[in-house]
């Protein structure tokens, strides 16, 4: 029988993860997708946190790119991950699942502020955790912000959920010679400047020794798959 590798993991999801068919918006039936994957992780007993980004309903670098201020654009795309939080949320909540929104921007109203000791209790007691609003600093990514999560509340693992198998050395798609990692160490990730991850995000797991699983989420209980032991997509490490 298999048996679970890891007591506490933060999942990192794009934006995209909720959006309909078009790329766009929010779509409540993706929003159940995912919770449905997540719950069958929660159901195995391992303390689940996540961070989704904000790339479905907007980016900051499309902001500036069209002149706008730099930390204005990403203040917005900050407000755009609590937007899915609080979808994800109404999702795991409709499936049982007791949820906290915590966020790196005080909206008081409708999430509670980010406080480190305080999620690490909800995670304690069975609780979903979802951190929305980035780090709550313009020039970060959510892939930043999620490495940072998941340090501060001592995660096993950070798994970066995206829609490929693994990491290649070039698009799979373009090069069908493309080489495929099984395992990378952090530093050929980042002097191979592979795009499927935040350089930042992997420097600060790399020097605080966090293990990182990129895979494709929407494989066949791919999260849960690797969480039981099997060997799933590219885990960055000290190899």
């Amino acid at each position: 029988m298999s048996s679970i590798q890891y007591k506490r993991v933060l999942l990192k999801m794009g934006g995209e993860a909720l959006a309909g068919p078009n790329g766009y918006g929010i779509d409540p039936v993706r929003a159940t997708e995912v919770a449905q994957i997540v719950k069958d992780v929660y159901d195995l007993g391992i303390q689940v946190a996540l961070v989704i980004g904000g790339g479905n309903l907007w980016r900051g670098s499309v902001g500036s790119a069209m002149g706008m201020a730099r930390p204005s654009a990403d203040h917005i795309g900050m407000i755009a991950t609590v937007m899915n939080a609080l979808a994800l949320q109404d999702a795991l909540e409709r499936k049982g699942i007791v949820t906290r929104v915590q966020t790196a921007i005080e909206m008081r109203t409708i999430a509670e502020p980010y406080i480190r000791l305080r999620a690490i209790r909800h995670l304690d007691k069975g609780r979903v955790v979802i951190f929305g609003g980035g780090t709550g600093n313009p020039y970060f990514t959510t892939d930043s912000a999620g490495a940072l999560r998941a340090m501060e509340i001592d995660a096993d693992v950070l798994i970066k959920a995206t829609k490929v198998d693994a990491i290649y050395d070039s698009d799979p798609v373009l090069n069908p010679d493309a080489k495929r990692f099984d395992r990378i160490s952090y530093i050929d990730f980042l002097n191979m400047r592979l795009r499927v991850m935040d350089s930042t995000a992997v420097s600060l797991c790399m020097d605080n020794d966090l293990p990182i699983v990129v895979l494709n989420f929407w494989q066949e209980n791919s999260v849960k798959r690797l969480l039981l032991g099997e060997s799933i997509g590219t885990t960055i490490c000290n190899v």
